[in-house]
């Protein structure tokens, strides 16, 4: 990361995306509202705060509801950001990545948005970024973020998301299978260092809709996983983390955390598990382990990543081997957020209890090109 303060430790491991999308913010709403745009509140983009104030450690933390927190907030910080996978009739495997960030500094707010496709059966990864100043549209009481022609809009776990990118069209619709999972129990993470944010997660969404491959208009069908986050918090300094989501085919969830020290040693280790049912087990480092199984490097940035890895969380009797769907599956976005990152599509194949287990998931790392 780049042209950040001085930042503060977060000593809680569900700040993974925290991290991404306070470099966001950490630029200043200069980098993320376009030059000679107005400064504007919430109340001139129609934007309905609903928490009265954006939690701080010494607050008394507001219970999230639905859907009244599905909508955006007055927070320094915020983001929605989903990645799945959709499958066509004729076999086909896409992933994707769509985020809207949100900054806002002196009542002024800018968004960030990022997305992807990975095409498995092309080989080819694509991926955009824009920035929007406050003309951005948040009308109503969920969120409808609007940049260009990227749409992302939803309420109560019913989501629509569209992008574009070159060579593919997508719009999608997304319903929540499970209920939204608190984390930490109630979904407010206090990080210990007089900052805090409320974080929920839909793990599990059932996707239909249309993606255009290069003029092809193709129905699909698939999967998708939604993180929501926000809050008064500051960026991370340190070595980046290994984020991993996972959907297995008997219908649970799992997600685990490596937040790491600058010379990439891991220093919190954490994860979630949710059952098919929607019930939550917090795992911590003891819970489990993750074992890089190759490296690549990025041509483009010079960067080393992991790429493959086995998980064993014993308490399951499950183990599991990502695979990258492609190997080369980073973003330079140094343009919107000042991160170069690695997000992809991977494949999962195991045992729980000895039988045979599959599923699909994401990735995510940061940090690796800095270390030290």
């Amino acid at each position: 990361m780049a042209d950040r303060p001085t930042p503060s430790l977060l000593s809680h491991p569900m700040r993974r995306r925290a991290f991404l999308s306070a470099a966001a913010a950490s630029l200043g709403v200069a980098a993320l509202v376009p030059p000679g745009s107005p400064g504007s509140g919430l109340a001139a983009q129609g934007m309905t705060p609903f928490a009265e104030s954006s939690p701080g450690a010494d607050d008394a933390p507001d219970l999230i509801t639905f859907p009244e927190d599905d909508g955006p907030h007055e927070a320094a910080v915020e983001w929605w950001y989903y990645t799945g996978h959709l499958f066509a009739d004729d076999g086909r495997r896409f992933g994707f990545e769509q985020v809207v960030f949100k900054g806002e500094r002196s009542g002024t707010v800018g968004y960030a948005s990022h997305v992807a496709i990975t095409d498995a059966a092309a080989g080819t990864f694509t991926y955009d970024q824009r920035l929007a100043g406050p003309e951005t549209s948040v009308p109503g009481s969920g969120f409808n973020l609007v940049i260009g022609d990227w749409a992302m809009r939803g309420e109560g776990g019913d989501d629509h998301l569209r992008l574009t990118l070159p060579g593919y069209v997508m719009a999608i619709s997304l319903t929540a299978t499970k209920s939204p999972v608190l984390h930490d129990g109630d979904g407010y993470i206090d990080y210990g260092n007089g900052q805090a944010s409320y974080y929920y997660s839909r793990t599990r969404m059932a996707v239909e809709g249309i993606l255009d491959v290069g003029g092809e208009s193709l129905p699909v069908t698939g999967e998708a996983w939604m993180d929501h986050q926000w809050g008064d918090f500051d960026t991370f300094s340190g070595g980046g983390w290994d984020w991993y989501s996972v959907q297995l085919d008997d219908g649970s969830d799992l997600m685990l955390y490596l937040i790491n020290a600058p010379d990439g040693t891991p220093i919190i280790v954490d994860g979630s598990l949710v059952a098919a049912d929607g019930t939550l087990t917090i795992l911590d480092g003891d819970d489990f382990t993750v074992s890089p199984t190759g490296e690549w490097t990025s041509e483009a940035t010079g960067i080393t990543y992991p790429s493959g890895w086995d998980i064993s969380v014993p308490a399951e009797d499950l183990i599991l081997t990502l695979s990258p769907t492609l190997p080369g599956q980073e973003l330079d976005t140094t343009d919107t957020t000042g991160v170069i990152y690695w997000e992809g599509e991977v494949t999962v194949a195991g045992e729980r209890a000895g039988a045979a287990i599959a599923g699909l998931g994401y990735v995510e790392l940061t940090g690796y090109g800095d270390r030290t």
